[in-house]
């Protein structure tokens, strides 16, 4: 969310930056919110210049009074201001009323205007525009065919998808065995792959209410992404990301306390909603998962700083687990409202000739901050923080370019150095089918 008076000032440079991100249909919310801006601003003069002159007209009231006992023709007089001060005290109280609703709309609409993104952001319409920036690894293609991902974890009776489909429906999968226990390996090494980069290890709640929801997300993304408890104020999260900013709503930082940076494990839950849908065989995209996030709250001055360092630690990582990526710059048209900057991070696949995403590292700006009114106190004043998210690893999708990456002609799936001490010191796993 911007700032108002940012937009009061420079209206046309909101207006182009909508146009980046191919929202034209957005472009008569500057005006309106400016139109309400203006009448909520003469509401508020109007209702300082009724409350200035109460007082006044109190004491005034109290002088005739005293008159009046001398002179009872001052009692008409004082009747005659009472008359007023009833009169401003009534159209005090509709002004009152009148700016609450005035605040109300304009928030409705500035929830709705995306954030400015950064002059280094590629400008095209969808994903189909986003830019290659550069590879890590050699991509890989074995001399043997690569089965499916379902496929190859079921000879390890690793997978059922038909039983999930059975208890929850489309979406969903039971992991078992050897493939259970690389998931949770993979997620435990990446917890204390983000421990050792200095990372705040959290487990936060998985259920946030409905503000909170509205702070760190677009209406566009809730609606696609949130499930919502019914008959409560709470919702599933999609990403531990949500608990993560929202602890801060409403804080205020101490300036010696940033950057707070926070590695968190969450299990998510997402509807799924959109193009893609949930129609993808395997696991590739569900409706429920874990994840191990990354989060930082920092000075303005030090975001892109932080930016850069988050993505280069999913690089690290997957590196480490013999996986070749890549990291592909996101276009302004695939920015959701509240981002400034983003890149995929994308896995090699060996089966498909292609890279799929498994990171997305984001800067927010001061966008979440703004509408959690989370403030730092520095030695300058108050000031709003920035906020940035990466994902370190999300299994079970990041399971299907390891056991790609790391299938062998045999049928086996060999354990990277770093994951073996997670996997009981087994270099190799064997199918059994």
């Amino acid at each position: 969310m911007l700032d108002i008076r940012f937009i009061r000032e420079n209206p046309e440079a909101v207006k182009e930056n909508i146009k980046k991100k191919f929202q034209d249909a957005k472009l008569p919310l500057v005006d309106k919110v400016l139109e309400l801006d203006a009448a909520n601003r003469a509401a508020m003069t109007e209702a300082n210049e009724l409350r200035a002159s109460r007082n006044t007209l109190s004491k005034q009231i109290g002088m005739l009074m005293g008159q009046a006992k001398k002179d009872p023709s001052k009692l008409e007089e004082a009747e005659a201001v009472k008359a007023q001060v009833k009169a401003n005290a009534d159209r005090l109280a509709e002004l009152e009323e009148q700016e609450v609703k005035l605040a109300e709309e304009i928030r409705h609409i500035m929830l709705q205007i995306p954030n400015i993104i950064d002059p280094s952001v590629p400008i095209g319409p969808d994903d189909s525009c986003n830019v290659e920036v550069q590879r890590f690894g050699e991509p890989v293609t074995p001399d043997f065919e690569i089965p499916y991902h379902t496929q190859i974890m079921e000879t390890f009776n690793g997978v059922d998808m038909d039983a999930a489909g059975r208890v929850s429906g489309n979406g969903f999968y039971y992991l078992m065995g050897d493939i259970a226990r690389l998931h949770s390996a993979v997620l435990a090494y990446a917890r204390d792959f983000m421990i050792n980069k200095g990372f705040t290890y959290c487990i936060p709640p998985f259920m946030i209410h409905g503000n909170v929801v509205e702070g760190v997300m677009s209406q566009t993304e809730m609606d696609a992404m949130m499930y919502k408890i019914e008959g409560e104020d709470l919702y599933l999260i999609g990403t531990s990301e949500h608990s993560m900013i929202g602890k801060f709503i409403d804080q205020i930082i101490p300036e010696d306390n940033l950057p707070q940076t926070l590695t968190s494990y969450s299990p998510c839950f997402r509807k799924e909603k959109g193009a893609h849908g949930i129609e993808e065989r395997g696991v590739y995209r569900i409706h429920q998962f874990e994840k191990q996030e990354m989060v930082v709250v920092c000075k303005p001055e030090d975001s892109m700083k932080w930016y850069e360092q988050m993505w280069r630690y999913s690089v690290e990582l997957f590196r480490s687990l013999d996986i070749p990526v890549r990291q592909l710059e996101c276009c302004s048209g695939d920015l959701a409202d509240l981002k400034v900057k983003s890149c995929d991070i994308e896995a090699w696949s060996p089966r498909q000739q292609k890279y799929f995403e498994v990171c997305s590292c984001s800067n927010l700006g001061d966008a979440q901050a703004r509408r959690l009114k989370m403030r730092v106190k520095g030695e300058k004043g108050m000031y709003l923080p920035h906020t940035l998210n990466n994902t370190v690893v999300a299994p079970p999708r990041m399971l299907i370019a390891f056991l790609e990456n790391n299938l062998q002609a045999d049928g086996s799936v060999k354990i990277p150095v770093a994951l073996r001490p997670y996997m009981g010191g087994q270099e190799v796993l064997v199918p059994k089918k």
